[in-house]
């Protein structure tokens, strides 16, 4: 079998050879699918299919939405918050979706991010903390606490241990309270609808998974409260290397105390079990670092000195404590990353290819939430009268 490599980090060869071997063509983002740019111009059209939704959860879209518009156009200005909810049903929502203003705006905050780290340590973007940014990284601290509280139960298995259930259950039960230390009392009215994307951040309880998009809610989840003034501007430097990094740290924790499933992991043929976005930072990190370059991952006095400043190498040691093996066998498209020259030129293709392999599929998208924050909206049916 060809390893599937990420497309711009692979030589013309290795492109001619991989195209023999799979005729159906790439989805990262070095195919010639269109892809949205950095500036939100291109949308790719998701690439799976599923069957359509049943009456009844179609019925129970159209009142959501329909709440959901209420929301946004509420008397007086005022916005009333809805309980986030799914709303892709199908790949025709996933690509109504993709071409909204509700996308374009998350990208948009995707890559203020991406920039407020470029070629930025953590410890010199994470100086002097808004009181919002310490009350959510004090949050994400107590969650951490109940790892210790909750030891993983005994069992053969090394996956799926079920001790993540009471875990989350806790979680799930102290939500509300939790948003509310983080939150002034003028947002408290928000709770309602945050408290879903808070929730879904950190993993399935039924299947005992996590993956890239359970990370995109909680993305999400920073979105809104961006979006709702929260977090400012000037917070977004603290907000990957203070409240992203903490709850990446804190994931860690999780999975390997309760070993969570892999959600829709690609195995040693996709970019990471678990992440995508701090690749996406981290490489946005080292560009024009002095000394770094992309093939020092393989270097393991680099690792050990600088993965705890930048988040692309705290990944890389990550996946090397987890995963037994050399890491060209492990994570081949990690290794065939290392060969780009520039991380400019890194950091810009894992842009794209989370754009494609994570926000473009349907398996993924199915279970993002939307509300009156970030809104979904169907195009309304024609009327009777209008048809005729």
């Amino acid at each position: 079998m060809i390893p599937t490599a990420a497309p711009w980090a692979q030589t013309a060869k290795q492109q001619e050879v991989q195209a023999k071997h799979h005729p159906q063509g790439n989805t990262g983002p070095g195919s010639t699918d269109p892809v949205l740019s950095t500036n939100g111009t291109h949308i790719p059209p998701p690439s799976s299919s599923t069957p359509s939704a049943n009456q009844q959860q179609q019925q129970q879209q159209q009142q959501q939405q329909h709440e959901q518009q209420q929301a946004q156009s509420s008397p007086g200005g005022e916005r009333r918050y809805v309980p986030a909810h799914k709303a892709l049903a199908n790949a025709s929502d996933l690509q109504l979706f993709l071409q909204s203003e509700a996308c374009r705006d998350y990208i948009a905050f995707v890559l203020a991010l991406n920039q407020a780290v470029t070629g930025r340590k953590l410890s010199e973007v994470g100086q002097n903390p808004s009181p919002a940014v310490q009350r959510m990284v004090a949050t994400l601290d107590v969650l951490g606490s109940w790892v210790d509280e909750i030891p993983p139960e005994q069992q053969s298995l090394r996956y799926g241990n079920p001790a993540f259930r009471t875990w989350f259950a806790r979680l799930t039960e102290q939500a509300s309270s939790l948003l509310e230390r983080v939150l002034l009392p003028e947002h408290h009215p928000a709770i309602v609808e945050l408290t879903g994307y808070f929730i879904d951040s950190f993993g399935n309880a039924t299947r005992i998974d996590y993956g890239t998009g359970h990370e995109t809610t909680f993305c999400a989840f920073l979105h809104c409260l961006s979006k709702l003034g929260v977090f400012t501007e000037a917070d977004h430097g603290c907000v990957v290397s203070l409240v992203f990094n903490k709850y990446l740290n804190l994931m860690r924790r999780i999975q390997t105390t309760y070993w969570l499933e892999p959600a829709g992991s690609h195995g040693v043929w996709g970019l990471d079990d678990y992440n995508f976005l701090p690749f996406i930072w981290g490489s946005a990190q080292l560009i024009n670092h002095p000394l770094i370059r992309p093939k020092s991952i393989h270097n393991p006095d680099i690792l050990e000195e600088f993965a705890d400043e930048y988040l692309y190498l705290g990944c890389i040691t990550f996946v090397k404590q987890v995963k037994k093996g050399p890491l060209q066998e492990t994570s081949p498209m990690l290794c065939d990353i290392s060969y780009v020259p520039h991380w400019a030129k890194v950091n810009s293709g894992m842009i794209k290819m989370y754009q494609a392999e994570v926000l473009s599929k349907f398996p993924i998208m199915q279970h993002f939430l939307f509300g009156s924050i970030i809104p979904f909206q169907r195009p309304s049916a024609p009327s009777a009268a209008a048809s005729k």
